[in-house]
């Protein structure tokens, strides 16, 4: 027995009418979906921590979602394990003509909008009249999901040429967030939307992933407002306790740690 196949067999006990544990019989495809996503980026995190000797586990969590999934439509007739598996290489192999067809192909950008090409093809053959942005899921992150409509607009043209003018597109949002000010709560949050979504735009005419930038933001906000809070145990001081300044003083010294980033 191949260890998927062992995989797959506990599965069938877990979700046994009888035997199976109690929990694993009450899941539903809605129930696990938020299972999912924290594995997913608990593999993320693994990756961007470096913890790559914890990687092996979290992946198997992650390919355990996918058994999940494939278990429960089993049991509706809809398809197995193996139609996910075959419909995946079949899927590889059609997206991959150089490789498995004897295309031509360039760099790795050449290949990269080929793939989108092909991608295009199966949308348009599985979904007639969806449209360009169709087929994006509304359940991805807002950040991650704003990149992908932005590369998928682009790829019709509908982009500027280069970063420039998205500089200025980012600074008119501004003025119209500050000009907001004032004029209700939902034109605020409009505009604020719109700054949001011309940053995601020069982060991705930058070639920067707005979601791993993000993410590393986060983590130096983390750091540095750790380092202002333990200085300021040091000195037997609660951070509520601090002036602005004495924090800035820290906050600064954090930044100085980091190499001014």
């Amino acid at each position: 027995m191949t260890n998927i196949e062992r995989l797959l067999e506990i599965m069938d006990r877990l979700r046994d009418p009888v035997s199976g544990c109690p929990w694993d019989r009450q899941q539903t495809f809605a129930t696990i979906v938020p299972h999912t996503l924290e594995e997913a980026y608990e593999v993320a995190d693994v990756i961007e921590s470096g913890r790559y000797d914890a990687l092996a586990g979290e992946l198997g969590d992650l390919l355990f979602q996918i058994v999940f999934y494939a278990r429960l439509a089993k049991e509706r007739g809809w398809f197995s394990f193996d139609s996910v598996v075959e419909a995946t290489c079949e899927k590889l192999v059609a997206r991959h003509p150089h490789v498995f067809a004897g295309a031509a192909v360039g760099d790795a950008g050449e290949q990269s909008r080929r793939w989108e090409a092909i991608k295009a093809r199966e949308r348009s053959a599985g979904n007639a009249g969806a449209g360009t942005l169709g087929g994006i899921a509304l359940a991805l992150p807002a950040i991650t999901r704003a990149a992908k409509l932005q590369r998928r607009a682009a790829q019709v043209g509908f982009d500027w040429p280069e970063a420039g003018p998205v500089f200025e597109k980012v600074l008119e949002e501004l003025g119209e967030v500050r000009d907001s000010l004032g004029q209700g709560r939902e034109r605020m949050v409009a505009e604020v939307g719109d700054l949001l979504f011309a940053c995601i735009n020069l982060a991705r005419h930058l070639d920067v992933e707005p979601e791993q930038a993000l993410r590393g933001a986060n983590t130096r906000f983390e750091r540095r407002f750790g380092h202002i809070e333990r200085n300021l145990a040091n000195q037997g001081k609660a951070i509520a306790e601090a002036t602005a300044s004495e924090m800035e003083a820290l906050w600064e010294d954090a930044k100085r740690g980091d190499g001014g980033a």
